[in-house]
């Protein structure tokens, strides 16, 4: 349970970061951030594994580069159900979700296996 809530935490960083470094992206508090990264947790849990099933053949002729826009379409369809989370486009969404996918991994990267913040470097093992 503590790190569903630890990913949680992590996802609405992301999603506040990628606020101010993409344009036609807002978020209109932390709170609704809070909520978009739980909406759309639930949705990448739920929806996106039907979207991709139904798209394979596309996804395989494209060598996995459709699932990029089905992540902004996803990201796009957030913004349309949480109030306060805009997404003014298709590419904002875009590269808002590409952007939110890299921030959420490298900031889960920080976290160890107990939850806790670890800083690790190259050399360490």
């Amino acid at each position: 349970m503590r790190g569903v809530l630890i990913k949680w935490v992590i996802n609405s960083l992301a999603i506040l970061i990628v606020t101010y470094i993409v344009k036609g992206i807002e978020v209109a508090s932390p709170i609704t951030a809070i909520v978009a990264a739980f909406v759309l947790g639930i949705i990448n849990a739920f929806l996106r594994p039907c979207i991709i099933l139904i798209t394979l053949p596309i996804n395989i002729f494209t060598l996995g580069v459709f699932t990029f826009f089905i992540n902004g379409f996803l990201f796009y369809f957030v913004s349309k159900i949480v109030k306060g989370f805009v997404v003014t486009g298709f590419w904002p969404a875009f590269f808002g979700a590409l952007l939110f996918s890299i921030i959420s991994f490298l900031l889960s990267l920080l976290i160890n296996k107990e939850g806790k913040l670890e800083i690790k470097f190259i050399n360490e093992r």
